[in-house]
């Protein structure tokens, strides 16, 4: 089982690191969903740790609909956070009718120079998820999806997300299942989903505040929980 921790600052990656989490998501501007951080925050961050560094890149929470200049913005972001040597980047763009922009991703997927690429939960505006996923499927650089797999919380949502680890088995996606998930239901919420990935912010923070720092006590019991679930 994979941990994601959202980071949005060194000392969050640090601890998250020290308290298990597996993979960082780093971002600022988290009441906003995460917006692209700073590229210094980025480049120390991938100094400091020796867990992988996912960035956000999302120039704005207006809306996941870029115009030509956003995408531009985006293309010059991928390519300083590949130059800084993160591990990937986190993305996702949409068409004004509601679907995937395959043209915006043919513009930056080629851009990310062998970093991974998560799809981030503008998947979850799709109406048709399942048809979103084989769209995504067809681009070799997207490594996973983060999906609550809907609108609402991901705990809300178990048989979609059921659905949506069915049709991505077998394939080169992985489903990476966030939004709304506590640490007290995870186990259920995994046995019931079959999802292999996990992606926590606030519920691991004091007083499951996203503008707290992360708790290093709840996180690490929450890490433990899941080795000892893989090692059942």
């Amino acid at each position: 089982m994979i941990l994601e921790v959202i980071a949005t600052c060194m000392e969050d990656a640090i601890t998250a690191e020290l308290n298990g989490a597996d993979r960082l998501e780093l971002i600022t501007a988290i009441t906003e969903g995460g917006l692209t951080p700073g590229i210094g925050l980025v480049e120390q961050a991938v100094r400091s740790v020796g867990i992988p560094v996912f960035v956000m890149v999302r120039p704005h929470s207006r809306s996941f609909v870029y115009s030509d200049h956003d995408i531009s913005t985006m293309a010059a972001e991928i390519r300083a956070i590949a130059a800084a040597g993160a591990a990937g980047v986190v993305l996702g763009a949409l068409t004004s009718d509601g679907g995937i922009d395959e043209q915006a991703l043919q513009t930056l997927l080629p851009l990310t120079n062998g970093m991974q690429v998560t799809f981030h939960r503008a998947f979850d505006e799709l109406e048709d998820q399942i048809a979103g996923l084989r769209t995504l499927a067809k681009y070799p650089q997207i490594t996973r999806v983060l999906t609550s797999a809907g609108p609402g919380p991901a705990p809300e949502s178990v048989s979609a997300m059921q659905r949506l680890v069915r049709e991505a088995r077998g394939g080169a996606l992985n489903i990476l299942a966030g939004s709304g998930l506590k640490p007290h239901g995870i186990k259920t919420f995994i046995e019931q989903t079959g999802v292999t990935e996990v992606h926590f912010g606030s519920a691991v923070r004091y007083g499951n505040n996203s503008l707290s720092p992360i708790d290093p006590v709840i996180l690490q019991a929450l890490s433990n929980s899941l080795r000892y679930s893989d090692s059942k």
